[in-house]
């Protein structure tokens, strides 16, 4: 039960609550003072000891459903048992008593398949799940992989092979075609069930894993600064799964162009011992190499939501820059890389948007903020840097000081501005973006986590 403990923490930790080591340690104990028999008290007893916070009750409940829904719940078509289809068969005594010895010397699963028990099942279901990590089922494709596992795991091939031994048995006492025939229907029927509950609950665990099963895939469409507060919290574990396949994808191309260019006098010297048959070209060893990412986000309201889940996209990413540095900014601008190295990413954006390093009661000054930057840090910005500035360029009619971003252009590598807003609103009211536009390598509208994934894939570095 610890594992499934630790596992259901993590995906509630996914979701946006925080719990501690300390309140895992308490859960564990609350469930074993209560047992997981009676369901009520089981969820009772996680959720006092897991939720803190009011809008944490509704992710909670949500994921317990879908993770600990009962595997008796999950069983089908095993209301009319092997045994009952034999036992209304009227088979003599001395047969049925013969049956009934040799289901005592099968297993635990094979009994309850025969018998019908659909209690019994579940709780030999409920044992497989407990050895089988289900962290990695993250898609759809994969649910048939883990419900064979999740079969294997409670016995099924041996469960199939025995009720095979129990037809062979009666085929041999003599029982008639007919009667062996129904006998045979009812067998398939039960593997079949089985096979279906295997089904559901890895279903069942995808689904717990993925917020788009879950019902949050229309969020991935919907304009970011719409999105309530409970909804940016849902989306955060959307946002780091597309950072996560978007890692490994980085990682693979990298792999690729790490082959350097021809090396002429290695490869005569490879081939003289040889006489050039075959030949063998050798190339120099590309020096790694590890961009700087900067990010520049705009925290006012209007586009606070575009840079919480950015800063998590980003963060999530880390790994593959030699450095990432983050500043936050309304009319002033403050760093916040800090906050990073010491928390978890999701903390840390809660922080970092919080108004702990700037002013967020200030009317937004683009010309002010760019300024600032660059006479504070431009120095730090080199040709390997990739600066990301993330807002809608609305100034408010100040100055926007393009000449700032200009200067910036010309030191780093390359210059990316994402705007939460439709580009046939640029450059109305107070919108500065088509000037901005101008200074920048690449520009694109992001208004939904859907164009975060897309246009990611295609700029990050």
């Amino acid at each position: 039960m610890d594992e499934r403990l630790e596992d259901f923490t993590g995906l509630l930790r996914q979701n946006g609550l925080r719990i501690s080591p300390a309140e895992v340690a308490d859960a564990a104990q609350a469930t074993l003072l209560v047992g997981m028999e009676d369901r009520a008290a089981f969820r009772g007893a996680l959720r006092a000891t897991l939720v803190k916070r009011g809008q944490d009750a509704p992710v909670f409940d949500r994921l317990f459903e879908l993770y600990f829904t009962g595997a008796k719940d999950l069983v089908e078509g095993l209301q009319d048992s092997l045994l009952d289809a034999l036992e209304s068969e009227k088979l003599d005594e001395l047969q049925l008593e013969e049956i009934a010895r040799m289901l005592a010397r099968m297993s635990p699963l094979t009994q309850a398949l025969a018998a019908g028990r659909a209690d019994q099942l579940a709780r030999i279901l409920r044992q497989a799940m407990l050895g089988i990590d289900f962290r990695g089922l993250q898609s759809p494709l994969q649910r048939g992989f883990y419900a064979r596992r999740l079969l294997q795991a409670a016995g099924g091939s041996l469960a199939e092979k025995e009720l095979q031994q129990l037809l062979h048995l009666l085929q041999q006492r003599g029982l008639d075609p007919a009667r062996l025939e129904l006998a045979s229907r009812k067998v398939s029927q039960t593997l079949q069930a089985l096979e279906e509950a295997a089904r559901r609950v890895a279903d069942r665990e995808q689904k717990a894993r993925d917020p788009e099963a879950r019902g949050d895939k229309s969020l991935l469409h919907r304009s970011l600064a719409s999105l309530t507060a409970d909804e940016v919290q849902r989306m955060r574990t959307v946002v780091r799964r597309l950072a996560e396949r978007l890692k490994t994808r980085l990682s693979r191309r990298r792999k690729v162009r790490r082959r350097g260019s021809l090396s002429v006098r290695r490869t005569l010297r490879k081939n003289l011992s040889t006489g050039g048959e075959p030949y063998k070209l050798v190339f120099r060893a590309r020096r790694p190499e590890r961009p700087e990412i900067v990010v520049l986000c705009d925290v006012s309201d209007s586009v606070r939501n575009v840079s919480r889940l950015m800063l998590q996209f980003v963060y999530t990413l880390q790994e593959l820059y030699a450095r990432v540095r983050s500043f936050v900014f309304v009319s002033d601008i403050g760093e916040v890389t800090h906050l990073f190295k010491n928390m978890d990413v999701s903390t840390a954006v809660d922080l970092a948007t919080a108004g702990r390093v700037i002013n967020l009661s200030a009317n937004s000054n683009y010309g002010h903020a760019l300024r600032l930057f660059h006479n504070t840090w431009l120095g730090s910005i080199t040709r390997r840097t990739t600066v990301i500035v993330i807002g809608d360029g609305r100034t408010n009619y100040n100055p926007p000081n393009a000449w700032a971003l200009a200067d910036l252009k010309r030191r780093c590598r390359r210059l990316i501005w994402l705007c939460p807003e439709e580009q046939h609103s640029w450059g109305f009211g107070d919108s500065e973006m088509p000037l901005y536009a101008r200074h920048c390598d690449r520009v694109e509208s992001v208004r939904s986590v859907d164009d975060l994934g897309r246009v990611a894939a295609e700029l990050m570095p």
